[in-house]
């Protein structure tokens, strides 16, 4: 197939001529030129920007595409194959910032371990901030299991004893 002028590869992927630019500049596509010094990009090209933009929209780093995209082929365009390897290659982080997703998803309304203890919640759920000794930051949207005793979202204690203390609370 033919090649394509950078004008149809933003046209194609909504991504300005200036940000394709940039990515071949920091190695994540690359053109050709013609004798005039226009650029010309391989059709795969559009695969390429259209996993930048995705990886971008998730969080990652361009460091972390440019390493994923160094993976590919160069001389060819890349197979199902290529993109397979690619996809096993990130599952691991993908799973891990899908888990964070659902987390701030779920339980942005309870206590997120920050420390600010603003919610009636915060005490239940982190009391007296124990969730400080585990790292700065929102501990359990992080992952960071509850201290044993402090309540879940679910109201049941962390370490699953059952000692009720009132309609719907659940202490130590």
């Amino acid at each position: 197939m033919e090649p394509l002028p950078i004008g149809q590869v933003a046209d194609r992927t909504g991504v300005a001529v200036s940000a394709l630019r940039f990515y071949e500049q920091q190695g994540l596509i690359r053109s050709e030129r013609t004798g005039g010094g226009q650029r010309r990009y391989p059709r795969d090209v559009l695969r390429r920007v259209a996993f930048v933009k995705i990886a971008q929209q998730v969080g990652l780093s361009l460091d972390a595409i440019r390493s994923a995209l160094a993976g590919l082929p160069d001389d060819r365009t890349p197979t199902r194959a290529d993109w397979t390897r690619l996809s096993a290659s990130w599952r691991p982080l993908l799973d891990q910032r899908i888990g964070t997703l659902l987390r701030l998803r779920d339980d942005l309304d309870s206590c997120i371990g920050c420390g600010c203890l603003s919610l009636k919640a915060c005490a239940l759920y982190n009391p007296g901030d124990a969730a400080a000794s585990l790292g700065d930051g929102a501990r359990y949207l992080v992952g960071d299991e509850r201290p044993a005793g402090a309540a879940t979202p679910s109201g049941a204690p962390s370490d699953a004893r059952d000692i009720d203390s009132g309609p719907g609370i659940r202490s130590p």
